[in-house]
C-alpha cells in the first residue's frame, strides 16, 4: 500500500497572503516539489505571473500569514497598517 500524499490537492489552490509578498497578495499554487520529509509550494502571483517564489507548504496552514481562497481585505478583516508586522519566509525562485 503508498503512503499518504501530504497536501494532495496543493498545486491549483489559490491563496491570500495576510502581509503583501512582492507587492501582491493574491496567489496560485502551479507546481510542488517534494524534498524528503518537506513540501514545498511554488506561488505565482494571480496579477503577475512574474513574481514567483517557493514556501514550505506547512506555512500555508498558519492562518496569520495565509488564507484559503482569494479574499479581500475587507473579508480578511484587516487594515493595511496591521498586516505590515506579520512576517513569512519566502524562497524566490
Amino acid at each position: 500500500m503508498s503512503k499518504k500524499q501530504k497536501f494532495p490537492y496543493l498545486v491549483g489552490s489559490k491563496w491570500t497572503a495576510r502581509q503583501t509578498q512582492m507587492g501582491w497578495r493574491h496567489f496560485q499554487v502551479v507546481n510542488r516539489k517534494n524534498e524528503g520529509q518537506w513540501v514545498f509550494a511554488e506561488m505565482v502571483a494571480a496579477c503577475d505571473p512574474n513574481v514567483r517564489f517557493w514556501l514550505n507548504a506547512k506555512q500555508l496552514k498558519n492562518r496569520a500569514m495565509w488564507q484559503a481562497g482569494w479574499q479581500s481585505l475587507q473579508e480578511q478583516g484587516l487594515e493595511a497598517t496591521e498586516t505590515e508586522s506579520l512576517e513569512t519566509v519566502i524562497y524566490p525562485t
